[in-house]
């Protein structure tokens, strides 16, 4: 439901409602909040907000220029299914007190101006996305990283690896690695976990299509969202990962979207189904390659042109890059292909609709921000779009089993976060188009990763460092 202003005081009273939670996100995608009671809630808050300091928030405000203001939307108000206190969220965005005026780098504002840059464009009215987050559920996580010691350890009662533990009693239902996609109980084991989390995300208004467990054999997991526009289905997306999580934590366990968490088996992807429509009309339909318009393959040729870059966002994690490995399941060649799964872009083949007509781009995974993610990818897509960009040739081979040869007239996605931020610094001015992305924002997010990720992590030895080298 749609609600007004007026409409959220309304629910507060029937519902009984004890505090409110304003909710928004930071530059690197993490959902932060501040609750108040209700006898501090009225109309004023939607039109005067609330005061915080901004300079707290990752990659915000310096300390001498950090009071801000959280505007509550209305439109979000969603009953926290998990508070122990009657609890209403909103999602807000970020205003600053003197100017009155919404703050650049607030991730939302950002998908807020990409939606209007369309509409303002022509090229159509509304940018579907449709993302598939996988994730992982583990039985026990422990980690720790000081300076004489480094190691991290976690279980699943699922993996291959406690076939020969003593579990008192070991049943011996587990799942081999990678050959978790689609097992029945008792297998697998988290069915109801899964369910539960899907009814959950219902009660809050997410529209979802299915569940399964997916490939990785210690209790990796997918839920996929019905698609909506841009900032509707970033906001979605955070619900998601909040419900996620908490009903994990509900039955003693913990839910992750690290893309890469185990080695030897599957990480977490996060494809990005995405479509232009216009007056109600699907825009990617035609009678071109795989049933697409030009429309269709002008944005595949800028989502590819522009992929390197984009990866700064949707691959926004060191741990990104041990999923993009030649030869392992993630494409890493940016190449476009009908139902070829080893491609960067899938264009999907289920249906003949018009309706069902997308594009399926392949090598993001769900730890970034997700309001930036859509838009990079949807900018670099009206980049194609606005100057007619062509795709490579598309692949219809099985792309792990191409010669260094074929290869070649393929570019490959970035090895590490350091050469995405190195290429998103390099190729960013699509991103400027409309003042979607401001300098400040992308110079601030490399920045931030550069010092606080990148560097950092240089510094320190990896564990598998001491098999290697201890000896030497």
């Amino acid at each position: 439901m749609s609600y007004k202003a007026s409409d959220v005081l309304k629910l507060i009273k029937t519902k009984k409602i004890e505090f409110v939670d304003l909710r928004f996100c930071d530059l690197l995608g993490t959902w932060q909040h501040t609750t108040f009671p209700v006898s501090e809630i009225d109309a004023g808050t939607f039109k005067d907000g609330m005061g915080f300091d901004g300079s707290s928030i990752r990659g915000w405000k310096d300390i001498n220029n950090s009071d801000m203001l959280i505007i509550p939307d209305p439109t979000t108000a969603t009953i926290d299914p998990f508070t122990a206190y009657p609890t209403l969220a909103m999602i807000c965005d970020i205003f600053d007190p003197l100017s009155r005026e919404r703050y650049d780098l607030d991730p939302r504002y950002v998908a807020t101006k990409a939606e209007d840059y369309l509409k303002k464009s022509g090229v159509g009215d509304t940018v579907f996305f449709g993302p598939e987050l996988e994730f992982f559920i583990f039985d026990d996580i422990r980690y720790e990283s000081t300076p004489n010691t480094g190691f991290y350890s976690l279980d699943s009662n699922e993996a291959e690896w406690n076939m020969g533990e003593d579990e008192v009693p070991n049943t011996g239902h587990k799942i081999r690695y990678k050959e978790g996609y689609f097992p029945l109980s008792p297998q697998d084991t988290y069915n109801d976990i899964r369910s539960e989390m899907v009814s959950v995300m219902q009660e809050c208004g997410l529209t979802v299509e299915c569940h399964h467990h997916e490939v990785g054999g210690p209790g990796q997991a997918e839920i996929d969202l019905r698609f909506a526009p841009l900032k509707q289905m970033a906001d979605d997306t955070l619900w998601y990962k909040y419900i996620v999580k908490n009903v994990a934590k509900a039955h003693g366990k913990s839910a992750t979207f690290m893309p890469k968490p185990i080695y030897a088996d599957n990480g977490s992807g996060m494809h990005v189904h995405q479509s232009i429509w216009k007056s109600s009309k699907p825009l990617f339909a035609g009678n071109k390659y795989a049933g697409l318009s030009d429309m269709a393959l002008h944005y595949i040729g800028g989502v590819l042109k522009h992929a390197r870059a984009i990866c700064a966002f949707s691959n926004s994690t060191i741990n990104s890059y041990k999923r993009l490995v030649p030869g392992y399941e993630a494409p890493i060649v940016l190449a476009h292909s009908a139902r070829n799964r080893s491609a960067a872009i899938r264009i999907p083949m289920y249906s003949d609709s018009p309706k069902a007509k997308r594009i399926e781009t392949r090598f993001p995974d769900p730890a970034g921000n997700c309001y930036l993610i859509f838009a990079a990818l949807f900018m670099a897509g009206m980049d194609g779009i606005k100057n007619k960009i062509k795709p490579t040739p598309e692949l219809e081979k099985d792309i792990y089993t191409l010669t260094e040869k074929e290869l070649a007239k393929y570019p490959n996605v970035p090895a590490s976060l350091a050469e995405a931020l190195e290429a998103l610094k390099k190729d960013h001015k699509f991103l400027l188009e409309g003042n979607v992305f401001t300098k400040e924002l992308i110079e601030g997010f490399i920045n931030y990763k550069m010092d606080e990720e990148v560097t950092p992590w240089r510094t320190r030895p990896n564990p598998y460092e001491f098999v290697l080298y201890y000896g030497v």
